[in-house]
This record gives structure tokens, C-alpha cells and sequence, in this order.
């Protein structure tokens, strides 16, 4: 395994990460909010993105404006089944989602949500760095090489957790600011 073949694989577990820190919601409006709604159109799953427009006219509200107004009720069923804790509203035209204030109580349980997601991220580059260990001892090469190849490994998955820690801490400071 090449040193870059190493770092393409750490790079798309970070952006894993901030895809998945993006779906938590910080009581502010975000589009991103709804990546993984698939809406059941003519019988295809299909990403709400590529039936509709979202578009957030307030810091709270988003607005769905479908291409096709013949899908909004298959837009509003999937909302609905996607347990977003916000119930949609259908003016005929479009579909407005509210978003509601926080409760401290729910910060926190966003800001544990958002830890477990880093520690993945983690578990993930740890895993990478197993396989690259792993792939370094098999080709048997000299001690101090082995050792140096092992040693700029570690220093790219400390490169790496600093990188996850820094997004979470975003995201906490993101979630716990009113």
C-alpha cells in the first residue's frame, strides 16, 4: 500500500465524518439536512434533491419546491417516515419545514450523537493505519526502514485525530451556542 493510498483513505474517512456532522442539526435550517430522504418516485427511490428545490428563506425554515408538483405527497410521506422531529406542512404549492428551538437537553444529546460519530471516524483511521502496518511488515524490509515507514504512519494518523477532534469541536461549539 503506497503512502498517498493511505492518506486518500484517511482524507475520505475525514470527509465521511463532516458528511455525517452536517446531518445533525443545530436548530438552524440546513438543506444538508435532508441528504438521505429518498422519496418513493413512480415506484424509484429518489433523492429529494433531484425532485425538488430547497431553499431556506429564514434561518429556521426550509422550503421544498417541487419540480413536479404531482410528487408532493409522495415529497411530504417521506419526510414524515424520515423522523426528522419536524413536522412538515404542505401548502399545496410547496412543503415548509419549521425548525424548532433546541432544548438544552436535546444540545446535549446532539453533542453525544456528534461524539460517537467522531469516535467512528477514529475506530475508521485506526483501521486504516492497521492495514497499512500490517501491509508494511509483509514486504519485510529492513529494521530502521520498517521503523521509519511505522513512525510516518503514526504521524499521519495523529495528523488525522487531530483533524476529527477539531470537527467535533466545531460542531459541539456549533450545537451548544443559542
Amino acid at each position: 500500500m503506497e503512502f498517498n493510498d493511505i492518506e486518500k483513505r484517511m482524507q475520505t474517512a475525514i470527509t465521511s465524518l463532516e458528511n455525517r456532522l452536517i446531518s445533525i442539526r443545530a436548530g438552524r435550517a440546513n438543506p444538508a439536512m435532508l441528504n438521505g430522504i429518498n422519496v418513493l418516485y413512480y415506484g424509484t427511490p429518489t433523492p429529494i434533491q433531484s425532485l425538488a428545490t430547497i431553499t431556506v428563506p429564514e434561518a429556521r425554515e426550509l422550503f421544498i419546491k417541487p419540480f413536479d408538483k404531482s410528487c408532493l405527497k409522495d415529497i411530504d410521506r417521506a419526510l414524515n417516515e424520515a423522523n426528522l422531529g419536524i413536522t412538515p406542512t404542505n401548502n399545496g404549492e410547496m412543503i415548509i419545514l419549521t425548525i424548532p428551538k433546541l432544548t438544552e437537553e436535546t444540545r446535549k444529546n446532539y453533542v453525544k450523537q456528534a461524539k460517537n460519530i467522531a469516535e467512528e471516524a477514529k475506530v475508521a483511521l485506526r483501521n486504516i493505519r492497521q492495514d497499512a502496518n500490517n501491509e508494511i511488515k509483509k514486504l519485510e524490509l529492513p529494521e530502521d526502514e520498517e521503523k521509519s515507514e511505522l513512525a510516518d504512519i503514526q504521524e499521519l494518523i495523529n495528523k488525522y485525530n487531530k483533524i476529527v477532534d477539531e470537527k467535533y469541536k466545531e460542531k459541539e461549539t456549533e450545537l451548544m451556542t443559542i
